[in-house]
């Protein structure tokens, strides 16, 4: 699942090679993927490109007053082709549309077992549903501690599932989620309620940091390869049963998950499960 450092990787790329740029044709691939169903996806043709903004996960491309709505779900990410391409989509994955310019082809795709990629064309980027609901963004700098605390509340729900509550704060995903547990030594387990002031504080400081450090890292990095970049970079998310690269011990499974996510249970130990 691509989350805001990716996306806003994406979103820079975009922006400097499409900015002023017309599109010249369309093609949905997949038809299901269009959820403004009364606005068909041909109407941005002729349409300039004047915006690319970032939405938590979710990409909105401003074509003189027309919004065309990306939101890439669970396994959906885009190409980029100077030229026709006759397979644009990476192994493992699916065209779902092409967006074509004068200079090249924008293809979103999806490698998922079941479509999740969204395409609204609308008047404006927060009448996609997914994107007026959004909390404040994750990776923005000036995201406070104390509207974090404000956040958490006294809420009777686990660390790892309120960081990817979209409602809540926008832009983390599986995978950042556990990078900044294990950046704060918080238990995924635990429930907001739970945490001290130390600990939001601690919290606070990992998300900053972990999302900071991603945002520039993933600069400059192809889109092609922004998965794997994403992948290597992961300290416990995906790494069961390796070492902890900061105690040793086994990172493992978060329960209940699944296999969907991971900790290190001799370094996350605060607070305690509740």
């Amino acid at each position: 699942m691509p989350e805001a450092p990716e996306v806003e990787a994406l979103a820079l790329f975009l922006r400097e090679r499409l900015t002023g740029r017309a599109v010249t044709g369309v093609e949905l691939v997949e038809g299901r993927a269009l959820k403004s169903r009364a606005r068909p996806l041909d109407e941005i043709v002729g349409r300039t490109v004047t915006a690319v903004t970032r939405h938590g996960k979710h990409i909105d491309l401003d074509l003189d007053g027309v919004h065309l709505g990306l939101g890439f779900g669970r396994a959906g990410w885009a190409t980029w082709s100077d030229g026709p391409a006759d397979d644009d989509a990476p192994a493992g994955a699916a065209v779902i549309a092409r967006i074509v310019f004068d200079h090249g082809i924008l293809g979103i795709t999806d490698a998922g077992e079941w479509l999740s990629v969204q395409l609204h064309v609308v008047d404006a980027a927060d009448e996609v549903p997914s994107v007026a609901k959004l909390g404040p963004d994750a990776a923005d700098p000036g995201y406070s501690r104390d509207k974090l605390a404000e956040a958490l509340g006294r809420r009777r729900k686990q660390l790892k599932a309120l960081l990817q509550e979209q409602e809540t704060l926008a832009g983390i995903g599986n995978a950042y989620s556990d990078e900044i547990l294990f950046a704060a030594r918080l238990s995924p387990t635990a429930h907001a309620a739970a945490l001290s002031d130390d600990d939001i504080t601690r919290l606070h400081h990992a998300l900053h940091d972990t999302l900071t450090a991603a945002v520039i890292a993933r600069r400059g990095v192809p889109i092609a390869e922004q998965k794997a970049a994403k992948v290597a970079s992961m300290r416990v998310h995906g790494r069961t049963g390796q070492p902890c690269p900061d105690c040793g011990g086994v990172i493992e499974d978060i329960p209940g998950t699944k296999g969907g996510g991971q900790w290190c249970p001799s370094c996350q130990t605060l607070p305690a499960d509740a």
